[in-house]
């Protein structure tokens, strides 16, 4: 079946990821990362005029890195799946706009990434697409302007607050075989703890992540050492203690196989609080780095478990506390 369980799916046809592009800012170029991303922009405008440009075309260079690697052009995709972080997901409909492939605006906050990718897979098994592109970005000007201080305000912030990436992942999916096969997804649920502090991400997304988590373990019946890495989105140094010591009171130790993109994408001296979130964090680590692993078959097996805090400004300042939804990713290196 392809439901099993409660809430995964295990996909029948094999389904994989035929090719990635990612583009980033200057802060992320300048990480331990810096040289697996296809293009980087060395200042924050990325060329453009304003942030929000400069966020469309970090979106506008990855879909079309990602189109290039395989030859194919805009006409050839069947479907477009993609979100981001600003009020009414303004860089994927802007982008949609002007490639005309048939879309679907999706909206996780942080953990679009995977939900992008999972329903992207989901439409090839089921024959409802061929070729799904799945995209999704962020950038911390733009970021910071919508939900906390604009930049320029300078506002102090505490340890715990999070540093958005500025960057875009695309990946294609198709039945076209190739070294990365996407075996199945579990989809998360919305869960709130009553944490209210938008500066502390990483406390409210954590318990979401060990939902999903847990729930996949169950659902598909498998534990920790099924996989090389368990990697989490963007709960950075705050949430990823706290995942790691929820799932051990299930039952879960996840310790030695656990990495967050949060940790991974700034160097330890870079100036980013608690680590690096958004939409574009989880995206560039995955179709970057982790793609990269399971290629060169440093790993062969890894689930991605992107995190999101589905907050807005209006209703933090109404005091209301932060739901919050994880998606879980299978991905696998086919063959030796």
């Amino acid at each position: 079946m392809r439901l099993t369980g409660k809430q995964s799916w295990v996909f029948e046809q094999p389904i994989y990821i035929s090719s990635t592009g990612t583009a980033v800012g200057p802060k992320e170029a300048e990480g331990p990362l810096g040289s697996l991303f296809d293009k980087t922009y060395d200042e924050l405008h990325c060329g453009e005029d304003n942030w929000e440009l400069a966020e469309r075309r970090l979106m506008e260079q990855s879909v079309q890195t990602c189109l290039e690697k395989v030859n194919l052009e805009y006409k050839d995709i069947d479907f477009f799946l993609a979100g981001d972080l600003l009020n009414q997901n303004v860089t994927a409909n802007y982008v949609a706009r002007h490639h005309q492939i048939p879309f679907l605006c999706m909206f996780g906050a942080c953990s679009t990434s995977m939900e992008t990718l999972a329903v992207g897979a989901a439409l090839v098994d089921g024959g409802f697409a061929n070729r799904v592109l799945a995209s999704t970005s962020s950038h911390n000007a733009t970021a910071e302007r919508q939900f906390r201080y604009p930049t320029e305000y300078g506002g102090q912030k505490p340890d715990s607050a999070t540093f958005t990436v500025t960057g875009s992942g695309t990946a294609l999916v198709s039945k076209q075989p190739s070294p990365i096969r996407i075996s199945s997804a579990t989809i998360g649920r919305v869960i709130d703890l009553g944490i209210t502090d938008p500066f502390d991400m990483g406390s409210a997304m954590a318990p979401a992540a060990a939902d999903t988590i847990q729930a996949h373990f169950q659902d598909l019946n498998v534990n920790p050492d099924t996989y090389d890495l368990i990697v989490t989105g963007d709960l950075s140094g705050v949430g990823s203690p706290i995942l790691k010591e929820l799932l051990k009171e299930e039952g879960y130790d996840i310790t030695v196989k656990h990495s967050d993109c949060g940790l991974m994408i700034f160097r330890p001296d870079q100036e980013v609080f608690a680590g690096g979130s958004g939409c574009g964090c989880c995206a560039v680590v995955t179709y970057a780095h982790l793609i990269n692993e399971l290629m060169t078959g440093m790993i062969k097996k890894v689930l991605v478990v992107a995190t999101g805090a589905l907050l807005s400004p209006t209703m933090i300042q109404q005091k209301e506390s932060i739901p919050t939804i994880a998606h879980g990713v299978v991905l696998e290196r086919v063959g030796p």
